[in-house]
């Protein structure tokens, strides 16, 4: 009796384990929409705020609302490709002095949850890594809605927010006097407006 209730408890178990490693790989996958997307960032330099964004970028997001255990995103930006709109500025963020971008020349970030924290506001939580150093981070996401795309037979669109603040500092991004005084500001605002595509 007791070998036949033990049977019944491991066959429970097993069965409770397939079905969360089916949940885990759910999730669809949604691809980034380059054309309609954009990293963002601004910084104080003094008492202006100079803005720009990286212009090359990628990665992929799996998604879906009932199955957060299922999600899961990555990215990665070239740091070469930062643009202010100004040339001498732009190569010298790259430089040794901030990014460092011929030793470093991605930043990537690699979700390990997703936190639902409203409606439609999630948290994605994961490690980002900006030249040598890698922290954990608590990334604000918002669906901005979904809808059949009438661009792409057969696909659904999704619209995408990721607003977060980072203190560059943390990274070791500015060395010197750049990092020691306040003609460039700790914090960096970023703001990733997004498009993702799949397939219904």
């Amino acid at each position: 009796m007791i070998s036949t209730i033990k049977k019944m408890v491991l066959a429970v178990f097993i069965t409770a384990l397939s079905v969360v490693a089916v949940n885990a790989q759910d999730a669809p996958k949604w691809e980034v929409d380059k054309m309609h997307t954009s990293v963002d960032f601004s910084i104080n330099h003094f008492f202006s705020s100079v803005t720009g964004n990286f212009k090359e970028f990628d990665g992929a997001i799996y998604f879906d609302p009932n199955n957060l255990e299922g999600s899961k995103a990555e990215f990665s930006i070239a740091v070469n490709s930062v643009d202010t709109d100004n040339e001498k500025r732009d190569n010298h963020l790259a430089s040794a002095d901030f990014f460092n971008a011929e030793k470093y020349p991605k930043m990537t970030f690699v979700s390990t949850k997703f936190e639902k924290k409203g409606t439609n506001d999630y948290l994605v939580h994961g490690k980002l890594t900006i030249k040598d150093v890698t922290k954990n981070i608590a990334l604000p996401m918002k669906v901005l809605g979904t809808m059949t795309n009438p661009m792409m037979e057969g696909h659904t669109l999704m619209g995408l927010s990721f607003d977060t603040t980072l203190d560059r500092t943390d990274y070791g991004v500015g060395t010197g006097s750049w990092a020691a005084t306040a003609v460039v500001g700790d914090e960096v605002k970023v703001h990733i407006p997004m498009e993702v595509n799949r397939k219904k």
